[in-house]
């Protein structure tokens, strides 16, 4: 299930998206007064979405926004006056923060909570293969790194080296870097 943090400070406004959150595929709401408090619950525990009911009692609830957006993996809601919410949203956009008009339909907050969950799916997939390839990356160079060893101090051709260490892997059956690891804690010592 995934987790909400509600930051609003006024009650009223706590009440109302906690029953607006209601029946939605969040699971337990956690709730804070101010963004002091919410950047400490943010820092403690992971949340899937943050939504802040702005403004806030320390401050507008922009500040807070783009420092969820920045430092954490949740989706960032921000309620904002309608006067202003073209305004916010031009400076809070770019960090991945979505701005909703204030007074706020049922609807149109479910449909936008929808919109969020399925960009931070994508986001995470996105980072999940960023991961696996920059690991690949670095497997390729500490394979890169091992050949040169073998160059320079075994008198392999690049090719043999590249041979060598394809065959010890099969041999061993273990991966390339792990051949590669060997031979440079070997003639790297």
């Amino acid at each position: 299930m995934e987790r909400v943090l509600v930051v609003s400070g006024s009650e009223r406004g706590r009440e109302f998206l906690r029953e607006l959150l209601r029946g939605q595929e969040y699971g337990q709401g956690f709730f804070a007064d101010n963004s002091g408090e919410a950047r400490r619950k943010m820092a403690e525990d992971d949340f899937s979405l943050v939504v802040i009911n702005a403004p806030l009692r320390d401050e507008s609830g922009e500040q807070l926004a783009l420092w969820a957006a920045q430092s954490t993996d949740a989706g960032v809601l921000l309620l904002v006056k309608a006067e202003i919410a073209d305004e916010v949203s031009a400076r809070v956009e770019d960090s991945g923060a979505m701005v909703l008009p204030k007074p706020i339909s049922r609807q149109f907050f479910c449909q936008s909570l929808k919109f969020v969950s399925a960009a931070r799916r994508r986001m995470r997939g996105l980072k999940n293969e960023n991961t696996r390839l920059q690991k690949k990356i670095d497997d390729i160079r500490l394979v890169d790194r091992a050949k040169c060893v073998l160059i320079q101090y075994a008198d392999f051709t690049e090719q043999q080296a590249h041979r060598y260490i394809e065959k010890k892997a099969m041999d061993q059956r273990v991966s390339r870097r792990e051949v590669a690891e060997d031979i440079l804690r070997i003639y790297e010592s």
